[in-house]
């Protein structure tokens, strides 16, 4: 399958079962969309026919053309066939009952008041709770014991608000740290918060001990205070912003992320994101609200127009400071046109239920976060282990090629079927689409692909 398109002023045509990509010239990339449908005679006349004025397009060139195609094609760099699909379960299986990392859900509360926040404030639809360090060091010890002979894994201390529970996050850092050389393991700790309770302590810890955090942030002052506010309905702007500059200054400007929401409210994030720039904050995320589509927040198909210039205006502006020596990174942008992820992630996605898994603050286990609170998808406990097999093996059988409406999308490998989460929401079903995220995803990756390969034609990608 070949998806070809044009942006910012580059014909770009990507080979999807190959990840090959190619930047043609006009000729050229009328002549490989023609390619798999006619014959070199019917192409050779319609394109000296489209071009009959610029001299350089003669039947030679084209024949010169149809001949280097060929080659790429039997190279296996265009027009390459899909051979993953008979194995796609099976890399799957590989890893059956290996798990690598934990989300866990130190604190099902929080101090802010978010309208939009898909666990509720985080309640997560049910009462408030914090995990004790005894549930805690259970599920580090469930980690290790089904983690095979992986050595890597990973921790990210969720919320609601993990802050409001900071003596337990420090005291299971501990723990984990004190089983490492025994068990040989190496723990990965990641930190997702409000920033409302980021102090010195705070700060000197997480510097030490957290391999990322993530800092959550809307951009505009008055985008943010629109909905990221306390429970007396005042907004957190003000308080938290000094607060991330000087825990990312601390952190050397690095191994951080800011972490925004676009909503109904703010389409154009890109304003939002130069407001982050301006604040000096060069590791960005900007995602799209998920929610319920009668949810006032909500994004609608008007708002996706403007939603789609963005992602294009957001890689001009990268392209622009990356050629001024001044480059910021924007997280779904992120992509590795040479080697980029493996063939079992690019079939199977992120691993939830099977490989990835939340954890409640009283050890109970989902496929991830955004299924807390379902009871239908509780897995087991960090006590009991994995009791719910049923459910697990659907999502052990969920891959890229078990939805039939990603068949024919050249994103797909990209994607890796999409979020199971989105999917479930929106259609019902784990193995469903979330049609308007696959849309957006779409964009950013042709984006993506833009964008480095530009890098990589001006020879500094």
């Amino acid at each position: 399958m070949v998806h070809s398109y044009k942006l910012s002023g580059m014909n770009i045509v990507l080979d999807t079962n190959s990840g090959s990509v190619h930047v043609v010239d006009d000729a050229s990339f009328d002549i490989i969309n023609m390619y798999e449908s006619n014959s070199p005679e019917e192409i050779t006349k319609a394109i000296l026919a489209k071009y009959h004025d610029n001299p350089e397009v003669t039947a030679e060139e084209i024949a010169d053309c149809l001949t280097q195609i060929g080659e790429l094609k039997k190279a296996g760099k265009l027009f390459t066939e899909d051979t993953f699909k008979p194995i796609a379960g099976e890399l799957k299986k590989r890893t059956s009952g290996v798990v690598k990392a934990l989300c866990l859900h130190i604190a099902h509360t929080c101090n802010l008041n978010c309208s939009y926040c898909f666990a509720s404030q985080g309640k997560y639809h049910g009462d408030r709770a914090i995990m004790s360090f005894e549930e805690g060091k259970r599920a580090l010890d469930f980690l290790v014991e089904n983690s095979g002979t992986r050595r890597n894994l990973e921790v990210d201390f969720f919320g609601g608000e993990p802050l409001m529970n900071f003596t337990v996050v420090k005291q299971l850092v501990e723990y984990a740290r004190s089983i490492e050389k025994e068990k040989g393991k190496n723990f990965r700790f990641t930190l997702t918060t409000n920033g409302m309770l980021i102090d010195d302590d705070v700060i000197e810890f997480s510097n030490r001990e957290m391999s990322n955090v993530v800092l959550s942030l809307d951009g505009r002052k008055e985008v943010h205070d629109r909905f990221r506010v306390d429970y007396q309905g005042r907004g957190s702007w003000e308080q938290i912003v000094p607060k991330f500059q000087k825990f990312v200054k601390a952190r050397g400007n690095r191994n951080y992320y800011m972490r925004g929401t676009f909503t109904h409210a703010n389409p154009d994030f890109l304003e939002d994101i130069k407001t982050m720039l301006d604040l000096g904050f060069t590791e960005l995320s900007m995602e799209p609200v998920v929610c319920a589509s009668d949810d006032p927040s909500a994004l609608t198909e008007e708002d996706k127009t403007v939603v789609m210039k963005q992602y294009e205006d957001l890689a001009e502006l990268m392209l622009k400071r990356h050629r001024e020596g001044n480059p910021f990174t924007f997280y779904h942008y992120m992509i590795d046109l040479k080697g980029g992820p493996c063939i079992y992630k690019r079939v199977s996605g992120c691993g939830s239920g099977t490989e990835y898994m939340a954890v409640t603050p009283w050890g109970d286990l989902y496929p991830c976060h955004q299924f807390v609170g379902e009871e239908k998808f509780r897995l087991g406990s960090v006590f009991e282990g994995v009791t719910n097999t049923e459910i697990q093996d659907e999502f052990m059988s969920c891959n890229v090629y078990t939805r039939p409406e990603c068949a024919d999308c050249w994103a797909k490998l990209y994607c890796s079927g999409g979020c199971a989460a989105n999917a479930y929401h929106a259609t019902g079903s784990v193995k469903g689409v979330y049609s308007y995220g696959c849309d957006l995803f779409r964009k950013r990756m042709e984006c993506a692909i833009m964008l480095e390969a530009a890098k990589s034609l001006e020879g500094n990608g």
